[in-house]
């Protein structure tokens, strides 16, 4: 009896790479292996056009399930290996077509073996019509049912009707690193989701006001972080001690400016923990307009404190696109608990939408915030989430 004993992993994106597509290959390898440590009896084998799981016996329906968490794999296409022998293609994909439901079939073979005797058309007429004689199924070759895909490659024949869809981008890690601004609220997680997608690894920098803000919200980010886990299984949490910087700030200038000032001190902060941790840029959650302090206006003057990169993947997306992604990463519940951060629970009733760089500046020299950042630096909590 035939059984499904392999899991080929497509790259998708990574596809592209050129000469660098090997070190794309390795680290995608050594993140799958990581990801599925817990499963014993599994084999990872690496080739040029694609990894393949060896089940080896397990079960494959939890070890898809991790897989498509892992980012680098376009989609993971569930197996039978056979040698390339046109009778043990045909019993195979008879053998395994017949497990599926449906009325209609099509065949698609692909020959990357090219010293086998059959071309990829030739294989197809002689698969085909053994399927129709034995099972009731009917050709439709532009909307079938069930897709049968036979891959004849230089080690063996990969037979194959189920694919899914995997998380796409690049392997964790190829992209460096990110020193990521998290508040707690429902766009700053999935924007390190994003993030982590295309390869790049973060650490986490979150502002703490006690006692203005409760310990109830350090526990919320842990929660958070848990979920992401599923995508970068160790993520370092910086806190820093925001309650002096931020009564200075009150003391020191118009309420309208506050947030405005707020953010500007966050982004000096940010950037100098990421010049100590070696992250070349510094990302958030910002999404353009979307607050007072998110309108390009304020975003040219907040980001004038530092020549790091900010990278902000959720710029140009709508609420509703961002909660969509929350939901997809099981984020969004825990975004929602009623905990306030340092920003929302000092918003002014009035913040400056088109703030001016020259008085910003002005406020802030009634105040010593150099010794003041460098007290909060000195004072960060770390912890590690894995």
């Amino acid at each position: 009896m035939i059984c499904y004993d392999h899991i080929m992993v497509r790259f998708g994106e990574l596809s592209t790479k050129g000469k660098n597509k090997k070190d794309f290959i390795r680290i995608l390898s050594l993140n799958i292996k990581h990801a599925l440590k817990d499963f014993s009896n599994l084999q990872v084998e690496e080739r040029y056009d694609h990894i393949y799981v060896h089940l080896n016996g397990s079960d494959y329906e939890p070890i898809i399930s991790r897989l498509q968490d892992v980012s680098g794999i376009q989609a993971l296409s569930l197996v039978a290996k056979v040698n390339n022998d046109i009778e043990e293609i045909k019993s195979a994909s008879l053998e395994l077509i017949k497990q599926e439901e449906g009325q209609t079939f099509k065949v698609k073979v692909k020959r990357s073996n090219k010293r086998f005797s059959f071309s990829s058309d030739e294989i197809t007429r002689i698969v085909a019509p053994v399927i129709l004689k034995n099972t009731s199924l009917k050709v439709d070759v532009h909307n079938p049912d069930i897709l049968l895909q036979v891959e004849v490659r230089d080690e063996g024949t990969y037979i194959f009707v189920k694919t899914y869809i995997g998380a796409g981008g690049y392997p964790l890690g190829v992209g460096g690193k990110s020193m990521h601004m998290l508040s707690g609220g429902i766009d700053s997680p999935v924007a390190a989701y994003l993030l982590m997608r295309r390869g790049v690894v973060i650490e986490c920098i979150h502002f703490a006001s006690p006692p203005y803000t409760q310990e109830a919200v350090i526990y919320k980010l842990i929660d958070l972080l848990h979920k992401l886990n599923r995508y970068q299984s160790k993520i370092r949490l910086h806190i820093v001690p925001f309650t002096k910087i931020q009564e200075a700030i009150y003391d020191n200038a118009p309420e309208s400016y506050c947030i405005t000032l707020m953010r500007r001190m966050m982004y000096r902060l940010a950037a100098k923990l990421a010049k100590r941790r070696k992250c070349p840029v510094i990302s958030s959650g910002e999404s353009v307009g979307q607050v007072a302090s998110q309108t390009l206006q304020s975003i040219n003057v907040i980001n004038e404190v530092t020549n790091l990169p900010v990278i902000r993947p959720c710029a140009v997306m709508d609420k509703l696109e961002i909660i969509k992604y929350a939901k997809k990463i099981d984020t969004y519940d825990i975004s929602i608990r009623p905990y306030e951060d340092c920003c929302t629970i000092f918003t002014p009733k009035a913040p400056k939408t088109s703030p001016h760089l020259d008085e910003a500046k002005e406020f802030e020299k009634k105040f010593d915030y150099e010794s003041l950042i460098e007290e909060a630096l000195n004072n960060i909590e770390v912890k590690f989430i894995e």
